[in-house]
């Protein structure tokens, strides 16, 4: 297997300076690019709504009118010749000049009569017969007059008027003007430009006209106007497309300009970033190579060069490096104490038979009927003094070299109150409520003689430090994976600063105590793969938490 050698300073320096440069810039640069693309599509969103909304009132503009024209037409009074059958033929020349007069906007304009037969006409060769119209597509009143457009057939538009007789006011006939379609078509071709298209749809969604280039592509940019018309033609709107790559054409050509800006800022600082990338890694190299061979005899330190930061890891490390010498001294003499300290350890239970002498003989003399008081006294001492050279002697032992714990499985529950009956007296003694709240059967595979070492620990440090008529609660719960054993207290607690060193050696509040109990605990519980913490119980006072693995079926 091939591994890569690490990269060396001075690569690395080249790489973070070039990064440093190139970062920013390639960030402003993507920015710009993005902010410049995303102005640009709204300004072409922007044109594409007023382009759309214009188309939409010129559409609206053509259709009114030619609505108006067949409504103000059919209330002329030449309309009145159809009672005698245009027989002067004066209505159908008038029909003809009419749409001459309207260039391509009317294909035809016909005047039937109730039976639907052409009576005039501006096409003479259509009198006589009858009108074929498409099925009505919306009708309306404008002004009292009943408007009719027919759907579109052949891009061709149909509106009829009624023409009413001025004299008995009876419904004749009807004026039909056939409107070129080809008209709006022409409209949208006329707006269609610099790549826009555009179209005209209905409610329906279906396209009514459309410039010559229509495609609904996917890739284009899209808009919407309504045409807000002032006939009853709802839900009409017109479309507009327009190609995505001609509208950011712009955009690309700034792409391109800051991909060469970002070139020329590269080979800038290839030029620039090399000496200084140069002046930092050989004072840095210089100083590997002395921490490398400083061990051997004559070496010395190289010359401090370089930037301030290169200078000062250069005097850290030289004072590290005398320092080390230093500490490796001071790992001699402190192994030399360890060793001190294990034969302490063993020889201490040395000090438990002349102690155990001196009990018992004191022991023996306060048998004596004809001791003084003051001899009574003075063995008291002797008897309570030994008492405590001796649990001092234990607590050395056990927090020096504790002993490994013989896991059996351990019911919680029964051995919570096997320890309780066993203080309960000492507690009376003091008036104090000791209770245990233990609900069901908890097993853990631990050492009882370390657990009981544990408890009786704390329940003694609780018992001794309440005043009479103190509380002590001990509660044992479980979850899923851990027994769960509180003592809590109502006595005064620990204070907020002296909690860190609570399971330390020689720490304790107690007058006269030693402080190695907590910390004795502390390490059987951990001996057993649980954990031990201080809080403030419900009473304001001490409580601690202890937590141990459930034992494995």
């Amino acid at each position: 297997m091939r591994f890569h050698s690490p990269l060396t300073i001075r690569k690395m320096l080249l790489i973070a300076f070039l990064l440093a440069g190139l970062l920013p810039a390639l960030m402003v640069s993507v920015l710009s690019f993005y902010q410049a693309k995303s102005a640009l599509r709204s300004e072409i969103q922007h044109d594409l709504q007023t382009t759309g909304k214009a188309v939409a009132e010129h559409v609206d503009s053509v259709l009114n009118e030619r609505v108006q024209n067949v409504r103000s037409w059919s209330q002329l009074g030449i309309m009145q010749d159809l009672l005698i059958g245009d027989i002067d033929k004066r209505l159908s020349n008038f029909l003809a000049e009419t749409r001459q007069s309207y260039a391509e906007q009317y294909i035809n304009l016909d005047v039937v009569d109730r039976q639907g037969l052409i009576v005039a006409s501006s096409r003479p060769a259509n009198i006589g017969k009858p009108l074929q119209t498409p099925p009505v597509w919306v009708a309306f009143r404008d002004n009292s007059q009943l408007i009719t457009l027919y759907q579109l057939n052949r891009r061709q538009l149909m509106i009829s008027a009624p023409i009413t007789s001025q004299t008995t006011f009876q419904p004749m006939g009807k004026l039909v003007a056939t409107f070129n379609w080809q008209v709006i078509e022409s409209l949208l071709d006329h707006a269609a430009q610099h790549s826009t298209e555009l179209a005209l749809v209905d409610d329906t969604q279906a396209i009514l006209a459309q410039s010559k280039h229509w495609s609904d592509q996917q890739h284009s940019l899209h808009a919407k106007a309504d045409v807000t018309s002032r006939l009853p033609l709802y839900g009409w709107q017109i479309h507009l497309n327009k190609d995505h790559d001609v509208a950011v054409a712009p955009v690309h050509r700034l792409g391109n300009i800051f991909i060469a800006l970002l070139g020329i800022i590269l080979v800038a600082s290839l030029l620039l970033v090399r000496p200084i990338a140069q002046n930092i890694s050989r004072p840095l190299e210089a100083l590997t190579r002395y921490v490398q061979r400083f061990r051997q005899p004559g070496s010395t330190p190289p010359e401090s060069t370089g930037p301030a930061e290169v200078q000062s890891l250069h005097q850290a490390f030289t004072q590290m490096a005398a320092e080390l010498a230093e500490s490796e001294q001071q790992l001699t003499r402190a192994a030399k104490l360890a060793v001190v300290g294990e034969m302490a350890a063993a020889m201490s239970h040395e000090v438990r038979t002349p102690l155990g002498i001196m009990r018992s003989s004191a022991d023996v003399l306060l048998r004596e009927p004809q001791l003084s008081e003051d001899g009574r006294e003075v063995l008291g001492f002797i008897i309570s003094e030994t008492e405590r050279l001796n649990k001092l002697v234990t607590a050395l032992i056990d927090s020096a070299r504790p002993r490994p714990p013989n896991k059996i499985p351990l019911d919680l529950q029964t051995h919570l109150q096997h320890v309780v009956a066993m203080l309960q007296k000492q507690a009376q003694a003091k008036q104090i409520n000791l209770s245990l709240h233990a609900t069901q059967a908890v097993m853990v595979a631990a050492d009882q003689d370390q657990m009981t070492q544990v408890l009786l620990n704390l329940l003694m440090n609780a018992i001794q430090i309440l005043p009479e008529g103190g509380r002590i609660a001990l509660y044992l719960d479980s979850d899923d994976q851990h027994a769960l054993i509180s003592v809590a207290d109502n006595g005064p607690g620990v204070p907020t600063h002296q909690q860190a060193y609570l399971f330390e050696a020689f720490f304790t509040q107690r007058a006269g105590g030693v402080g190695l109990g907590l910390a004795v605990v502390k390490q059987i519980i951990e001996a057993h793969g649980g954990t031990i913490s201080y809080s403030t119980s419900a009473w304001q006072g001490a409580q601690f938490n202890l937590s141990l693995p459930l034992a494995t079926v």
